[in-house]
């Protein structure tokens, strides 16, 4: 493999896409092109059962909606720093833990750089949250490890870390003509994080930004945490969340609950857990919700289900109209709905979560908000017009700049 020298790739490993960007040395960045003209794809992977084929991004998903009998993985960022990452299911034949996989997806993105640029860089930055676990520095250190091995798994030898907000930050920096003092608001598939930084042709040339770097915070929710919580209000008990059985009792709900949960849908699948969610049919009074329920488990569409909430929520959010979410597939004439008016409602105390981690962001930094110029909005959830709505109450004066939203690729390959 030929190895190229004073080059950086920058790599944005995100919890729903994932990208790249690479830099030579005194050349602006570059992004890296991953299916077609695409400079974004999903982060998911797709196991095809009958010729053993591996898919990933766009390509994954298309297989698993087409109704491919396979195993998709998506968000496994989320399982950085928990005991799950360590676990093993059965790959084509083999038993492989959940890093491993993510050092597949990381090879995969490897191969494509190798592909576009005649090489590998000899330095590889990867972008992380500020924190991947809240609150326990011991989980955060283990989830960087972890990563780090799966890096070099993948085939990169130098490997560093950048935080990914203030890769935004440098990405953004590159548009301004004068000094400026931003809040960069970056709102990922698992995270939220935000960096008060100080910008501008005059900072730009210096190797070390450290002092230009008053705060950082982050928050363990983003866009899958606004899935998880519209598909429990909307979805979920269309197949029996909530309801009560024979002897008055409220059906046990975990199943439910994973079943919302981009990252914990494929244990479902286990002929264990099939068992014990079959076992629940004579907690149900209504046995056609324990049927739908069923229904969605055989046919392991747990991901179909949650993508169809995902889209939903962009529409509603996108053009301020109701979502019709069809579920015939389940039952004839089935269906949901996501509206503007649930998505304020049912996000309401996360979205409050978030804003106030932005605040407390601007006050580590000893600032007033009044003294932040610009809100830098970045990562795929940051389009939610909800959490936009939330964040001009919280700033009220401050102008909001929409940046790339799937991720600071340039400010990456910059570090």
């Amino acid at each position: 493999m030929q190895m190229l020298p004073q080059t950086t790739l920058g790599i944005d490993f995100g919890t729903s896409n994932s990208a790249m960007a690479w830099r030579a040395a005194g050349q602006t960045a570059q992004l890296v092109p991953l299916e077609g003209k695409a400079a974004a794809m999903p982060t998911a992977l797709f196991f095809h059962y009958e010729d053993r084929s591996t898919h990933y991004g766009r390509d994954a998903m298309q297989q698993y909606l087409a109704g491919e009998e396979g195993r998709l993985m998506r968000s496994l960022k989320s399982l950085l720093g928990s005991s799950l990452l360590q676990d093993k299911t059965a790959v084509h034949g083999k038993l492989v833990s959940y890093q491993d996989i993510i050092a597949m997806f990381l090879q995969h993105l490897a191969a494509q750089a190798q592909q576009h640029m005649g090489g590998l860089p000899e330095r590889v930055v990867l972008g992380r949250p500020v924190h991947f676990v809240d609150g326990n520095p011991e989980r955060d250190a283990l989830a960087q490890a972890s990563l780090e091995a799966a890096a070099h798994t993948a085939g990169f030898k130098e490997v560093a870390f950048q935080l990914e907000p203030i890769a935004a930050a440098l990405d953004y920096e590159q548009r301004l003509s004068a000094e400026a003092c931003i809040l960069v608001v970056d709102i990922g598939g698992g995270t939220s994080d935000f960096t008060v930084v100080r910008l501008g042709p005059q900072h730009a040339g210096k190797r070390d930004r450290t002092q230009d770097i008053l705060a950082t915070t982050g928050v363990h929710i983003g866009g899958t945490d606004f899935d998880y919580k519209l598909n429990v209000a909307e979805v979920q008990p269309l197949l029996g969340l909530g309801h009560h059985g024979p002897s008055g009792r409220e059906v046990p709900s975990r199943v439910f609950y994973d079943l919302s949960t981009w990252h914990l849908i494929q244990w479902l699948y286990t002929a264990k857990s099939m068992r014990e969610v079959q076992a629940l049919r004579s907690d149900f009074s209504d046995r056609n919700l324990h049927a739908r329920l069923m229904r969605v488990l055989e046919a392991q569409a747990g991901h179909r289900l949650a993508d169809a909430v995902e889209q939903g929520k962009i529409t509603a959010s996108s053009t301020a109209a109701d979502a019709r979410l069809e579920l015939g597939w389940i039952q004839a004439g089935l269906a949901a709905q996501i509206t503007p008016e649930g998505l304020a409602q049912h996000l309401q105390a996360q979205l409050a979560d978030v804003v106030q981690c932005a605040q407390e962001c601007v006050a580590n930094a000893g600032l007033r908000k009044e003294q932040i110029t610009t809100l830098y909005l970045t990562g795929g959830s940051s389009a939610l017009q909800t959490l936009r709505d939330a964040l001009a109450v919280a700033f009220p004066a401050t102008p909001q700049v929409a940046g790339d939203l799937f991720g600071g690729w340039p400010g990456l390959a910059y570090a």
